[in-house]
């Protein structure tokens, strides 16, 4: 086994980890070199300005079915076990583990010393070894980056062994299927195989942070994008896949803090990661110049498809996946926040996609209709953007992140609610989505638009303008904002079929109080008024 590259005078897989008996160690090699070892490995191609283009394999996103958590007794009775962590016994880690080290035996593999938390107060280090070497330029893109110096005396506290190659035998292992994600909290480690799928790595870890921040440091930890302005003021959006939080958090009047993923200490909010995932179909430069000009050297595009004859990506062309993605280092954005730190939040942002046009552009929410949304974490899902769905359809995700949840979604909104009480925090709803209709009779509400409203909340501009109570939401829309037409503020005016309005949003309605009967029982009065009211 021989070993290249720069690792610390203690680093050794075999002590800390078990692995022998490998192939080649690459330890900590730049984008150039893990580009270049990709591209003679003939898993990867550059385009037109430089990006490393590679494709998955088999799966081309999460497959939350497959992902686990060891039960064990540090877990057993911390854990919100169900359909999201699903257990794994402490033996079958063991024995799928020790499949998988067999299966790399005599294989090339590559190491990555890195963090997590850009508040030195909270900071996780990490080590992830993969397979591959683009897996490994994922994790240099995606988490925080030691210095040389630091290398040389890292210690790391987590462990990610990720192994696309490797697939588990469902019989033998205990797993579904062949790929698997399996945390565990005791030995601190994530094992990934059967899958390339990088954001299983990004959310390993996410998870990790999920538990360990709010149980062992009373950190809130939020699936979230953050920016900063000029005058220091820190906004946090909160918002599923596909509802703007990236596009939106990428402001070029702010410096962005991160896109995706936060925590919120006493004094700060800080990033976890040291890099950008965004999603890349129908990428324009026109609508997001910022992500746009990231993809350049250093940057790392998914399951994309080309204009024919050429090295130019096509991000309209959805023939792999609709979930094309691109990853890079934060840096490849001028107007970021150095570190990637803010200070305590004055705005916080919950974007939802309601492609059903109920939902107001912008509303006020006050502190009950807060924790009620941010609980329910609504948006919807349209037509072609999963197999199988031909028409909108509600998606509701607790803490606009149920799937990297090992607490009860309850300790996270409690947590949240207390720290915006405590800051004054103002807090308000942003539809992304239809307006003047459902999706395929409305339209889409207007980039420009929608940055108009975020900008006249976080300037104080709708502090004091008069607002229309929702008759069945009960959310405060606003009856003027800057640079925004009057006419769309209010939804029920941009249909035509105003008594088919009422028939929808009182059907969405229902939606909302129907998936929220599951968290009733542990919500507060103040919470439980907030729910929406339906026509009789």
């Amino acid at each position: 086994m021989n070993e290249f590259g720069k690792r610390g005078k203690n680093a050794n897989l075999k002590d800390s980890i078990g692995l022998e008996n490998l192939g080649n160690v690459f330890w900590n090699l730049t984008p150039a070199e893990l580009v270049e070892d990709t591209i003679l490995n003939g898993q990867g191609v550059l385009t037109d300005t430089g990006a490393l283009a590679i494709e998955t394999g088999k799966f081309t996103g999460r497959s939350p079915k497959d992902r686990f958590v060891v039960c064990d007794e540090n877990t057993e009775n911390t854990v919100w076990w169900g359909d999201i962590n699903i257990k794994f016994t402490p033996e079958k880690f063991d024995a799928l583990y020790n499949r998988m080290k067999s299966y790399l035996i005599g294989k090339d593999m590559y190491v990555r010393d890195a963090y997590a938390c850009a508040d030195d107060n909270h900071r996780l280090n990490l080590r992830v070894t993969t397979e591959f070497p683009w897996s490994n330029m994922f994790a240099y893109n995606m988490f925080l980056r030691p210095t040389d110096e630091e290398i040389q005396e890292f210690d790391a506290e987590w462990n990610i062994v990720c192994a696309p190659g490797f697939l588990a035998d469902p019989e033998i292992d205990g797993t579904r299927q062949s790929n698997f994600a399996v945390i565990n909290f005791t030995k601190k480690m994530i094992i990934i195989g059967g899958t390339g799928y990088t954001g299983e790595i990004k959310k390993g870890i996410f998870s990790v942070l999920n538990y360990v921040l709010p149980h062992e440091k009373d950190v809130l930890s939020m699936h979230c994008s953050a920016n900063i302005g000029k005058d220091g003021d820190t906004a946090v959006f909160f918002g599923l896949s596909g509802t703007g939080k990236t596009t939106l958090s990428s402001d070029p009047n702010r410096r962005l803090i991160g896109d995706d993923e936060h925590g919120w200490a006493d004094g700060t909010v800080f990033n976890f990661e040291g890099g950008c995932y965004a999603k890349t179909i129908d990428l324009s430069a026109e609508k997001e110049p910022q992500i746009y000009d990231a993809i350049k050297f250093g940057a790392i595009l998914e399951n994309i498809g080309f204009v024919d004859g050429t090295s130019t990506p096509d991000y309209t062309d959805d023939s792999i996946t609709q979930n094309t993605r691109v990853s890079y280092p934060i840096h490849h954005i001028d107007n970021i926040a150095e570190p990637s730190v803010g200070t305590t939040p004055k705005n916080i942002f919950f974007l939802t996609c309601d492609a059903f046009g109920v939902l107001p552009p912008i509303s006020r929410l006050d502190s009950g209709q807060a924790m009620y949304h941010f609980i329910s974490g609504y948006t919807a899902k349209v037509a072609g953007t999963e197999a199988g769905i031909t028409e909108p359809q509600t998606a509701f995700s607790a803490c606009f992140g149920a799937p990297f949840l090992p607490l009860h979604p309850t300790k996270y909104a409690e947590m949240l609610g207390k720290k915006m009480t405590e800051n004054n925090v103002k807090v308000w709803l942003i539809n992304t989505g239809w307006s003047g209709g459902a999706y395929g009779t409305g339209e889409r509400l207007s980039l420009k638009y929608t940055r108009a409203m975020i900008t006249s909340a976080l300037e104080g501009k709708l502090d004091n303008v008069e607002y229309t109570k929702h008759e069945i939401f009960g959310l405060e829309m606003p009856n003027t904002c800057e640079n925004v037409p009057a006419e769309i503020l209010n939804p029920k005016n941009t249909w035509e079929d105003k008594a088919g309005y009422d028939a929808k949003a009182s059907e969405l309605a229902d939606a909302f109080v129907n998936n929220f009967k599951k968290f009733e029982e542990h919500a507060s009065e103040e919470i439980l008024a907030a729910a929406p009211k339906a026509l009789v």
